[in-house]
């Protein structure tokens, strides 16, 4: 495909005017200011329009979509016991992969290109994306509260399945993590085990991190640390991690994050709604930590729109720090995107840059809040919307675009969810 005549959002995450943008096997091929020779195939007229990097999702639960608007006004921990656990221990494969398929649709109407999943029946998640043809880093919740051998676990046998049959599918599009659903819900048995079973197999981990202030002054009281350096003495942060949330991290977890090299994927709707707070994404930055836009799933947000999160992102740092050059925009638009990426070790995503992955959005700027065009990055955080996304692609392939969805079928993604989030609630 040859984009023509097109505004982007360019690698420094400047913008660039009237460009033309060459795809082809998968990868941006051609960036320049003139028509490039060849055949490219379909054309794209790219006037009125900014292309910019897809977004990455870092943390979610895509299935939860169906669990959206069914638990309101709770506090995290209430929430979980009343509402969430209830509710998911009636889900089967069949459930979790229409809940998945709708938040895939979701997704690609609001730009996103890949996601970070926590949650369990991992293999309806991974056919749902590979039928669709998003990129995942797929990873099976894992949650334990006594003496358990995670390698004698059936959760042990579920991840080595996994690694096994679906790293690396879909060309690449899957990556298989491993997870630990957070210190409260775990051992230190269980951790260490997960964290070494990471380093043998050589790949990286999700899990929840300082949510609430609950939760972090509980591992104190527990453990006589906080979480991030409870983690850290298993041996967990030894490999790639993203961590979720990272509410209530202090200035020693901050260190210990950076020092590891490790992610922090902000999730400000989710923690706003549920009254946890919110991160001090200027601090982890100031620190040199991996900053990246989650989320959460569709109860506790209850939308995956990463547009509405990365506007919340700005004006809470803003807010909180009395800063009004907290973040920039563009320092927003690289933590939805390219920090992202690089979260989920895909190092050749996340930027419109020659020899980049081709996963990429379009916007319709050709609505009053982008005009006038003075600084299209700052048009996009502040005023940008996720109904302005016209076209979303994943390694050159178009997956959404102008209300069209080529490889969803959307009608049946939304009755399936539906049909059975009805049947769940009428059990419970």
């Amino acid at each position: 495909m040859l984009f023509c005549n097109i505004d982007l959002i360019d690698e420094s995450f400047a913008p660039r005017r009237n460009q033309f943008v060459g795809v082809r096997d998968g990868r941006i091929a051609y960036i320049g200011d003139v028509r490039p020779d060849g055949d490219w195939g379909e054309t794209y007229d790219g006037r009125r329009r900014l292309l910019l990097p897809g977004f990455y999702n870092t943390h979610c639960h895509a299935a939860m979509t169906l669990v959206r608007g069914s638990a309101e006004g709770l506090p995290l921990d209430r929430w979980l016991h009343e509402k969430v656990f209830p509710f998911e221990a009636k889900l089967t494969p069949a459930a979790i992969g229409a809940g998945v398929r709708l938040a895939i649709a979701e997704m690609l109407r609001c730009g996103t290109v890949s996601f970070s999943d926590m949650y369990f029946a991992c293999e309806a998640t991974g056919q749902a994306v590979l039928d669709s043809g998003i990129k995942c880093n797929l990873s099976r919740s894992l949650t334990v509260s006594d003496g358990e051998d995670y390698r004698n676990s059936a959760a042990y046998a579920e991840n080595t399945a996994l690694l096994r049959d679906w790293q690396g599918a879909g060309d690449g599009r899957i990556t298989v993590d491993l997870s630990i659903h957070a210190e409260y819900t775990s051992t230190p048995r269980l951790v260490s085990a997960v964290a070494a079973h990471a380093a043998q197999v050589r790949t990286g981990i999700q899990l929840h991190l300082s949510e609430t202030k609950t939760e972090h002054e509980a591992c104190k009281a527990r453990h006589g640390m906080t979480p991030t350096a409870y983690f850290a003495a298993q041996g967990v942060f030894d490999v790639p991690v993203t961590a979720a949330h990272g509410v209530w991290l202090e200035p020693e977890d901050r260190a210990i994050l950076h020092e590891k090299q490790a992610s922090v994927a902000c999730c400000p709707a989710s923690n706003l709604k549920l009254a946890s707070g919110f991160v001090d994404a200027r601090a982890l930055l100031a620190e040199g930590v991996n900053v990246t836009l989650g989320t959460d799933g569709a109860a506790s947000n209850n939308g995956l729109d990463s547009f509405r999160d990365m506007t919340l992102l700005a004006l809470l740092a803003k807010g909180a720090s009395g800063d009004p050059t907290a973040l920039s925009p563009a320092d927003c638009l690289r933590i939805a995107t390219r920090n992202g990426a690089l979260a989920q070790r895909r190092t050749d995503c996340g930027v419109v840059a020659v020899g980049s992955r081709a996963d990429l959005c379009v916007v319709d700027t050709d609505r009053p809040w982008y005009v006038p065009a003075t600084d299209p990055a700052a048009s996009l955080v502040y005023a940008g919307r996720s109904s302005d996304v016209v076209l979303t692609m994943v390694d050159g392939r178009v997956l959404y675009q102008d209300g069209a969805y080529p490889t969803i079928d959307i009608e049946r993604a939304a009755y399936d969810a539906q049909r059975f989030t009805n049947r769940i609630l009428s059990q419970i």
